[in-house]
C-alpha cells in the first residue's frame, strides 16, 4: 500500500511539473497596432448574394415584410433631420414632451431629443412601421426630470454648445461659437425660483452627447416599456385615427445669430 502511495505522489509531481513547464514556455504576446477602415452596406452587395444565406431567410422574411411594410399614416412633407433646428427635430422633442403627461398628468414645459439620435429622413408619402425604425432604431426610452431653473439653464447651454438639438416649448438664441444668448420657456424668460419638468429620453438623462445639466434633475422616472420608437408610433397612428397627416416645420425654436 506505501508503495502504491509513493507511486501516486510520484505521478501527480510529474504531472505538475509538465503543467508548469508548458505554461512556462507559452509565448507572451501583445497587441502593438490595431487597424479598421469601414466597409459600406450598399447595393454592391447584392451584385452577387449569398445563395445559402438567402435560403435560411427565406422563411422568415415573408412575415417581416408584412410587419415592416404595414402602413402606419401618411406624412404631408418630406422632414429632414439637422442644427440648429429641423422639422423632424421639432416633432420627435414634441412627441417626447406630449408623452410626458403619462408621468405628470399633462405635458413636460420642454422636450429635447439628440439630432444624432434621429438616423434617417421622414419622406413624404406613406410612413410605415420600417421608416419608423430607420429613423429611430435605438432603444432608448422616455425620461421624465424635475430641473430647477439654474439646472435648466444650464441645459439650454449644453444645447448651444452643441450648436442646438430638438427642443419643444423652449425657445433659444445662440451663436455660431455656440454660446447661449437668450432662452424662453413657454415664451417666458427662465425663473430660477422655480421648477421645471422635462421630457427626454434614458441616454440624454445619464448626461450624454453634453447634455450634463440633466444629471441634476430632483426627480428622475422613467415609465417601463415607454420607447421613443413606440411612442412615435403611437403618435403617427392616433393623427391617422383622426384623419390627419403628419406635418412639422421649422418655427424659430432655435436660432443662430451670426
Amino acid at each position: 500500500m506505501e508503495k502504491k502511495n509513493t507511486y501516486s505522489k510520484w505521478m501527480a509531481v510529474v504531472l505538475l511539473a509538465c503543467v508548469c513547464g508548458l505554461v512556462s514556455c507559452r509565448a507572451e504576446y501583445e497587441v502593438t497596432k490595431v487597424e479598421g477602415t469601414r466597409v459600406a452596406m450598399d447595393a454592391t452587395w447584392d451584385a452577387e448574394p449569398d445563395k445559402d444565406a438567402l435560403a435560411l431567410l427565406e422563411p422568415y422574411k415573408a412575415g417581416v415584410d408584412s410587419v415592416m411594410g404595414e402602413v402606419k399614416g401618411v406624412a404631408a412633407v418630406l422632414m429632414d433631420r439637422f442644427r440648429p433646428e429641423s422639422p423632424l427635430s421639432n416633432l420627435i422633442a414634441d412627441v417626447l414632451r406630449q408623452a410626458a403627461a403619462s408621468v405628470l398628468g399633462r405635458p413636460a414645459d420642454v422636450g429635447l431629443v439628440n439630432v444624432g439620435g434621429i438616423r434617417n429622413v421622414l419622406t413624404e408619402g406613406n410612413i410605415t412601421t420600417q421608416n419608423i425604425y430607420e429613423i429611430l432604431p435605438f432603444e432608448n426610452s422616455l425620461c421624465v426630470l424635475t430641473l430647477g431653473g439654474a439646472a435648466l439653464k444650464e441645459l439650454c447651454a449644453n444645447i448651444a454648445a452643441r450648436g442646438g438639438e430638438g427642443v419643444s416649448g423652449l425657445n433659444l438664441v445662440i451663436d455660431a461659437e455656440g454660446h447661449l444668448l437668450e432662452a424662453k420657456v413657454g415664451g417666458q424668460a427662465i425663473d430660477e425660483g422655480r421648477t421645471y419638468t422635462v421630457g427626454t429620453i434614458d441616454f440624454l438623462a445619464e448626461g450624454n452627447d453634453g447634455m450634463a445639466a440633466l444629471t441634476r434633475a430632483s426627480q428622475r422616472q422613467c415609465p417601463e416599456e415607454a420607447t421613443l420608437r413606440g411612442l412615435f408610433m403611437d403618435y403617427v397612428e392616433r393623427e391617422t385615427a383622426a384623419g390627419r397627416k403628419i406635418e412639422a416645420r421649422i418655427e424659430g425654436r432655435v436660432v443662430m445669430k451670426k
